[in-house]
């Protein structure tokens, strides 16, 4: 986990509690005599993620009706951590700062990756999704807690940046978190798969939960979703600084780092995460030489 993220040593779960006392309705006591949760209960998960928000990043409401993908804080907390670094490492600039505007692709309901970019770097973000009730819950959690977080609606299922960047626009960076499966029936199975080896366990904090059919699957997967994404990229290379993705499964990286090179990416980046025993990655690419990027960022910051 990324030295900096406030839940590289675990989960405190007396100050937890005492933050959001309705926690400790959900607290177990694992065999070796440890606090916990129940992973498999995922209304134990939401408060977990409800007294995490609000102990950590001060979010005092959030919420997320039943069937939406409850994600999990330190994984998320992650791959901004480790975006933030990037773009600083690449531009040897402060990019801590408000006039950071960065575009998350489907937001999802619980509007996770705009709140911690915000909490955390006081980034601006633009946050999209294809359900309109994703986009009314994730207006609401940005209204009730006076987020400066514009949510929209991606009315082109088919599109990622068309109709969200508009032709004046300059993005410091895109995030995602793509679908990973290719069909309902393969994420019907994975989601038992993961029900099965959570029961009678506590040691799944960095799994999800839940999740509509949007979140969960597309045809082609999270390949010919992310490859998809790279080809209509390249249409906004000069508006976007880096656009990057979540990748789950590591195989997929050989087919999209040659799908980036055939659409012209200058720079492509894999962030490599780890998360207890789980390793994740983001594929990051730019269309912009390096020197453009810093120049268009200093210009953007001054």
């Amino acid at each position: 986990m990324h030295p900096k993220n406030r839940h590289a040593n675990g989960y405190d779960f007396d100050a937890l509690c005492r933050s959001l006392p309705s926690l400790e309705n959900h607290i177990i006591t694992r065999r070796d005599g440890q606090p916990s949760i129940d992973f498999s209960d995922p209304n134990a998960l939401k408060t977990l993620n409800q007294a995490l928000l609000k102990h950590h990043y001060h979010i005092d409401i959030w919420d997320l009706p039943s069937g939406f993908l409850c994600p999990p804080v330190p994984g998320r907390a992650d791959y901004v951590h480790h975006l933030h670094d990037l773009l600083a490492n690449d531009s040897g600039l402060d990019v801590a700062h408000h006039k950071v505007r960065v575009l998350d692709v489907g937001t999802g309901a619980s509007l996770i990756y705009p709140i911690l970019g915000h909490k955390l770097f006081n980034w601006q973000f633009v946050a999209s999704d294809i359900d309109p009730q994703s986009v009314k819950l994730a207006k609401q959690l940005a209204q009730l807690n006076q987020l400066p977080i514009k949510v929209q609606q991606q009315k082109r299922p088919s599109s990622y940046f068309n109709g969200i960047v508009k032709a004046q626009d300059t993005l410091v960076a895109t995030l995602c978190n793509p679908p990973f499966h290719d069909s309902e029936q393969s994420a019907q199975a994975g989601s038992e798969r993961k029900w099965r080896n959570l029961k009678g366990q506590a040691k799944g904090a960095h799994l999800n939960f839940g999740g509509r059919a949007n979140e969960l699957w597309c045809h082609g997967g999270e390949l010919g979703f992310v490859r998809d994404m790279i080809l209509e990229s390249s249409h906004y290379a000069e508006q976007v600084l880096w656009f990057s993705s979540l990748i789950s499964k590591k195989d997929n990286l050989r087919a999209l780092k040659n799908t980036l090179r055939k659409a012209g990416a200058i720079n492509i980046e894999v962030v490599n995460m780890a998360q207890g025993q789980k390793v994740s990655r983001f594929l990051a690419w730019s269309f912009m030489p390096q020197t453009e990027r810093q120049a268009r960022l200093e210009q953007l910051l001054c």
